[in-house]
């Protein structure tokens, strides 16, 4: 550390440490921020929007990562960690409910888009300060410390010009073209930069800590999924529970149920596993950033996504004046609802080739099955989409969990003896010290 003094506003973590129950509290404002993005696209559905919600998401993951990786290296609710997390907590909240003019200025109030870049730069302020007191004592790290300061204040700079482009530009075709641009640098500024800047600079303190945050926040946005298929903007109004809206809730909860099967039956228990065994820090470092920081991105795009598509879907079952059976998704929802799913599958398939070295071939079977489904999905009524999807999947669940065999058996195995090693010593200390 530093100094004396700092040691006791900022304690470093330790490779045993696990997600602390603050983290999970900061997580749910995140989860609540990530899938109000869906706000960008759900009133237009164009592929503008839709880009726009991408670039939003790449935005607020970067933001989300990094608050993760900080509570990797320190202890997150030890000193003055948790009054640092607090004012993220209020930045991130507050960028959620500007999300909708993220881009462009409504009428009345503040300025959406320069309060959107605001909390947006405090956040990533807090996480480069907090880096900045554990750095003091190290010149290699500080001298690396002060040129990762200048990517948040790169990125922010070009948010700003973005949201400053002159109203009566801001709605032709080529300023519209010019903000997304200036957006997608900003991102590549944050990714690119910040990867190869901080490379030399970040080490997974704790592979426990950083595998339990990730898939913790998979669970968190698989439990918001649900809540999306619960909660339309019309169905707590009173509409009648029918046979359809129960088939259709039904069908829901199963792929929802195929999608957390998919990802923690085995992958994520394997792909902590693997980081574990990774010794060397920079290995270690690369895997945590292409199997988590990377390619955790798009399987949260992918629940995101799969909740767009669910969002009003009972509503507009249940709703006495659409057709019993809903009326049909047509091809943007269609691309939402099997594309998410698709992208979420793909990813993981991703994570386990680049993790452990196997290439897990019935994800990649499923997603061609719901692409060649995708021109059915788009013609027949919602629940008949849903049905079309929740088969598949139930078919990927069966085929995938025979297939694995004895390396199911072997990682499931490894985990739970670990478990159990864990309690034992647990119970141990707690024995002789409570």
């Amino acid at each position: 550390m530093g100094s004396r003094g700092w040691s006791h506003g900022v304690r470093l973590g330790a490779p045993g440490s696990r997600t602390t129950r603050l983290e999970l509290f900061y997580d749910l404002v995140f989860v609540f921020a990530f899938f109000n993005v869906t706000t960008l696209t759900s009133q237009q559905p164009t592929v503008s929007n839709l880009l726009r919600c991408l670039l939003v998401l790449g935005l607020l993951w970067w933001c989300w990562t990094g608050f993760a990786g900080l509570g990797n290296v320190v202890r997150a609710d030890q000193g003055l960690l948790p009054v640092v997390g607090f004012l993220t907590l209020t930045a991130t909240f507050l960028l959620a409910l500007t999300m909708p003019g993220a881009f462009n200025d409504r009428p009345g109030g503040l300025n959406g888009p320069l309060v959107f870049v605001s909390c947006y730069f405090l956040v990533r302020a807090c996480q480069l300060a907090v880096l900045g007191v554990v750095a003091r004592g190290d010149p290699a790290r500080w001298r690396q410390w002060r040129r990762l300061v200048l990517l948040p204040a790169t990125a922010t700079a070009l948010l700003i010009v973005s949201a400053l482009l002159p109203r009566r530009i801001a709605e032709d075709g080529t300023a519209t073209a010019l903000q997304l641009t200036l957006w997608m640098v900003a991102l590549l500024v944050e990714y690119v930069a910040g990867v190869r800047l901080g490379g030399a600079y970040w080490d997974v303190v704790s592979a426990g800590h950083w595998a339990e945050r990730h898939a913790l926040m998979v669970l968190i946005a698989l439990g918001e999924s649900i809540i999306a298929l619960g909660v339309g903007p019309n169905f707590v109004t009173g509409l009648p529970l029918t046979w359809p809206v129960v088939i259709a809730a039904a069908l829901g909860i199963v792929v929802v149920s195929v999608l957390w099967w998919a990802y923690f039956d085995t992958l994520a228990l394997a792909l902590e596993q693997a980081l574990h065994r990774s010794r060397d820090p920079v290995a270690r470092a690369r895997l945590a950033r292409d199997a988590y920081t990377y390619l955790h991105l798009p399987i949260v795009a992918g629940v995101i996504f799969f909740a767009l598509g669910l969002k009003d879907l009972l509503a507009e079952v249940a709703d006495p004046g659409t057709p019993e059976w809903g009326v049909p998704l047509g091809g943007y929802w269609v691309l939402v609802l099997y594309g998410g799913v698709s992208l979420y599958l793909l990813s993981l398939v991703a994570c386990g080739l680049r993790a452990v070295r196997v290439l897990r071939w019935p994800p990649v079977l499923a997603v061609l099955a719901l692409g060649a489904l995708a021109p059915l999905g788009a013609r027949v009524p919602e629940v008949g989409a849903l049905t079309l999807l929740a088969l598949v999947c139930v078919a990927l669940v069966v085929v995938e969990t025979r297939g694995q065999g004895r390396r199911r058996h072997r990682v499931r195995q490894l985990a739970l003896e670990e478990e159990e090693a864990a309690e034992t010593e647990q119970s141990r200390w707690r024995h002789e010290h409570l």
